[in-house]
């Protein structure tokens, strides 16, 4: 094995995507050009024949006839060479001699689907590695040696790893997304994993290609036209793993011989002899390949003493990878360093994870923040024991293991997590729950928790099959979490008399708050999972603490100090100034009420009630921008105030925050009427158009001093519950230059609940935020309000309000068009709207009208329109896919944005 130290210059980093590219063809020349790219980039597409296929290729290049490094890129599953042209030609354009190509039974190759057999595919490899070092532009290290690395996602990443492992002229690789294990993966602690099984079949059974359908292209000169490993009805698999496939699907169980064959293509048969630098990207939201099987390749990997990076990126096979740009970037500069040995080229840090929430520090923008360490701590690091209540339990497995429980779907869990909390389903009776105490500080999970359980079972054989997960449960107990929406099987043999096993849970990266708990839920069933057909009754007891592991040493870097300079004191002076005047509404330019009308002691605990709020324009004393308006807000509610532009939402804020006077009409706060300067305004805490802060001033320091503005004492600004709900960490004690926007808006939410006020007032909080800062600002506002205290939001978001609030007020031209519970008015809360990855026949709507607790079920443009009468729409999905109805998403069936144009007449 080959592993050379880098040597020369830097090259430019590829702004490009993540493992994949190509076109298609065979036998062409073209050449492609980016705009504005003076370097055309060359692509030959041929055919090339190889034992039993013929295997479609293209090969990029660019520039003169220099010799450069090489780089074959691999394909996923169900794919083909043309998923990969994008990188293909950046990387061609960068320098590199690029191949790519259609494995067996995808695209236009022939052959048959091996699952990356040593004897097929690997050996394919092999010859084009071979076709490389025939070529005059490519690098040799020495003859019929090309200097070359390999890179893919999931098939393909696990391709580049047998790769290395079988052919030691491979230098470097990249894989992605994929498995070390594949009988681990399908077979999880001898479990069938049938749901991502199925899958996988049934897209390599799914036709042909080629004439005929058949299942290989058409036979090319010196290629045999039949293959020998193939069977009637197979598809295009080998004969062998069709009958592997079919046996275990039938009994639940995978056997030795399944595994034997699954092992024999995996890259873990050829672990010792993967020596090369090696980055390791692997997806947090994956339930196909979990973090554990990126885990178990690079502790091999580094044992063998090469060079090793681990990368867990946000996405996965359960919700797409959403950081293609920058895991494109960190293979090209991997390639860089190890490839054309550019001792300048950053191949980043040994460990690296992906966290929402955060801020990319070179240029201030939020997308996805990550936390990094200077080692991979692996997934039992500095594992912290939390005790469980909860006596022994004893629950059933269902004869035929249905209905089963649910955490995720295939392909779609990311999705259908969105779609509410509460879609993760354990069916009472068929599990058991452990709990620990409320968390007296926030806790970060980073690694795999385990737990010792002890289990007896009934069923004839004395197995068990558990699947055991974790919840991150709420204060209030009704809102959990499922991190990854990932759940570990297992198989206890021998329990018949009480067997003892440490229960594995699922790898993640997750941040559990303060007051929270951790909630251990073992069940008979799950849906992606086999489960015994026969009835039995299981007995499960906790055997010590759920044991949650924590890498403290994996963390954002933090900034450095600030820089004080020459105008900070005067600058902090203005901000007291303007502070001291805001704490008099309206600059003190408010008129003046000799007569304050009383309190109502009956409306004492009622946060707000408007009546009759009027106010004209300065102007025109014929144009309101409030008209008559009135409505009442209750302890506990998430209010949302919604409204075209112009509807009066910010006048009507103004008013309610004493800034501004009405014409007509009463606000009153606790019961007290709100006047300029009301010291019942002290109980409300509003963020509106904005809020103003010190560059160069830390997050902590500027809440501290605008505290001190407000003249109250520091023990009552409640700072730690406040930074507590609003979540800033660590970038608190970074300078406020530094931040994203998210970041800002979430520092002056912070500023605003500073003294926990009873009611907090939010004017369109989520501007100029990115998806992950919009969900974490719409959990702000939950958390707050579940302590008992009230919060009004206005926004432009219809899906966020809908999402995050509990009540809505509707504006338009001034006046209240409507008001009530969120499902009052959209109208959605017992018929959903079922969308469908394709058509539904006429007999499948049938069944779904006919199941229990479904009113009715008639075809939409979209799916299906389902009526509940009992029904719950995790129910409900669950019966879906037992019918094998192709979900893609469920929810109301009439949106919030439907209801609003409706209520406006359509003008927004």
């Amino acid at each position: 094995m080959k592993l050379r130290l880098p040597r020369r210059r830097r090259s430019r980093l590829l702004a490009g995507a993540a493992a994949l590219a190509v076109v298609a063809g065979a036998g062409t020349l073209t050449a492609t050009a980016a705009a504005g790219d003076s370097a055309s980039v060359h692509r030959q597409d041929q055919v090339l024949d190889m034992p039993g296929a013929g295997i479609d290729t293209s090969y990029f290049t660019s520039g003169g006839g220099q010799r450069r490094p090489a780089v074959l890129l691999a394909h996923g599953f169900g794919g083909s060479k043309d998923d990969v042209r994008t990188q293909a030609e950046r990387l061609a354009r960068d320098g590199y001699a690029v191949l790519t190509w259609s494995a067996r039974g995808f695209g236009r190759s022939g052959g048959r689907i091996g699952l990356n057999d040593p004897d097929y595919e690997v050996k394919d490899v092999s010859r084009l590695v071979d076709w490389l070092a025939a070529r005059p532009e490519v690098r040799l290290d020495a003859a019929g040696d090309p200097r070359v690395g390999v890179s893919g996602g999931s098939y393909g990443g696990a391709v580049s790893l047998l790769a290395a492992g079988h052919d030691p002229r491979v230098d470097a690789i990249a894989p992605q997304i994929t498995y070390w294990s594949l009988a681990d993966s399908l077979f999880p602690n001898g479990v069938f994993k049938k749901l991502w099984a199925g899958l996988f079949f049934t897209t390599g059974s799914a036709g042909g290609i080629g004439p005929g359908q058949t299942g290989q292209a058409a036979p090319r000169p010196g290629q045999q036209a039949a293959d020998p490993l193939a069977a009637p009805g197979c598809g295009r698999f080998q004969a062998e793993l069709c009958a592997m496939y079919e046996r275990v699907a039938v009994s639940g169980r995978p056997d030795d011989e399944a595994r034997a064959l699954l092992e024999a293509r995996s890259p873990s048969a050829v672990g010792s002899s993967i020596k090369v630098p090696t980055l390791i990207v692997q997806g947090q939201d994956d339930s196909l390949f979990p973090l554990d099987q990126a885990d178990a390749m690079a502790r091999a990997i580094a044992a063998n003493g090469a060079p090793v990076a681990v990368d867990w990126a946000a996405g996965g096979h359960d919700g797409g990878m959403r950081e293609a740009d920058r895991i494109g970037d960190r293979v090209e500069a991997w390639f860089d360093r190890y490839l054309k040995d550019d001792e300048g080229a950053s191949t980043g840090p040994v460990f690296r994870v992906t966290r929402s929430g955060g801020i990319d520090s070179t240029d201030g923008e939020v997308t996805l923040r990550g936390a990094s360490g200077d080692r991979y701590p692996g997934l039992r690091s500095d594992p912290r024991p939390f005790a469980l209540t909860g006596r022994e339990q004893s629950f059933g497995n269902p004869a035929g293991g249905a209905p089963p429980a649910m955490s995720s779907l295939p392909g779609v869990g990311g999705q259908l997590a969105a779609f509410g909390a509460g879609l993760s389903l354990d069916f009472p009776g068929q599990n058991a729950r452990f709990d620990t105490e409320p968390l007296a500080a926030g806790l970060r999970i980073t690694g795999t928790p385990t737990v010792t359980l002890k289990v007896r079972s009934t069923a004839a054989d004395g197995a068990a099959v558990l699947f055991g997960k974790v919840y991150d449960v709420a204060p209030d107990g009704r809102r959990q979490v499922l991190p990854g929406q990932l759940v570990a099987p297992v198989r206890v043999a021998d329990a018949g008399q009480g067997a003892t096993v440490e229960l594995r849970l699922p790898a993640i990266d997750h941040a559990v708050e303060a007051g929270h708990r951790l909630r251990l839920v073992v069940a008979a069933t799950d849906l992606g999972y086999a489960s015994p057909a026969a009835p039995a009754t299981y007995t499960v007891s906790a055997q010590g603490p759920l044991a949650v592991p924590v890498a403290d040493a994996v963390r954002t870097a933090s900034a450095g100090l600030p820089a004080w300079t020459w105008g900070l004191p005067l600058a902090a002076l203005a901000l007291a100034a303007g502070l001291l005047v805001l704490r008099r509404p309206g600059g003190g330019r408010a008129p003046l009420r000799s007569a304050e009308p009383a309190a109502d002691p009956a409306l004492a605990d009622v946060p707000l009630e408007i009546t009759g709020l009027t106010k004209r324009y300065a102007k025109a004393q014929d144009r309101y921008a409030v008209r008559d308006l009135s409505f009442r807000v209750e302890k506990g509610q998430v209010l949302g105030l919604l409204g075209p532009n112009g509807a009066g939402k910010t006048t009507t804020l103004r008013m309610l925050m004493g800034l501004i006077s009405p014409d007509a009409g009463e606000i009153r706060l606790f019961g007290h009427p709100v006047r300029a300067g009301a010291p019942v305004l002290s109980r409300v805490g509003a963020f509106v158009e904005g809020a103003g802060f010190l560059p160069h001033l830390t997050g902590r320091a500027n809440l501290e001093l605008y505290w001190q503005a407000t003249g109250r004492p520091a023990e009552d600004s409640h700072m730690a519950q406040a930074l507590e709900i609003a979540r800033l960490g660590d970038a608190l004690e970074r300078a406020v230059r530094t931040y994203s926007q998210g970041m800002r808006q979430r520092l002056a939410i912070a500023q605003a609940m500073l003294g926990m006020p009873d009611l907090l007032i939010l004017d369109e909080p989520t501007n100029g935020l990115d998806p992950p800062q919009i969900r974490e600002m719409r959990d702000v506002m939950i958390r707050y309000a579940a302590g008992g205290r009230t919060v009004i939001v206005s926004s432009h978001l219809l899906s966020e309000v809908e999402q995050s609030c509990t009540h809505l007020v509707v504006m338009d031209r001034g006046r209240r068009v409507a008001a009530g519970e969120v499902a009052d008015i959209t109208g959605g809360g017992d018929t959903l709207l079922v969308t469908t990855a394709g058509p539904v026949d006429e007999v499948t709507v049938e069944k779904v009208a006919a199941l229990e607790g479904v009113g009715s079920a008639v075809p939409a443009d979209d799916g299906l329109l389902v009526r509940l009468e009992g029904a719950t729409a995790a129910g409900l999905i669950a019966e879906l896919v037992r019918l094998e109805v192709p979900v893609s998403g469920v929810g109301p069936h009439r949106r919030l944005e439907d209801a609003f144009l409706t209520l406006i007449g359509g003008a927004a």
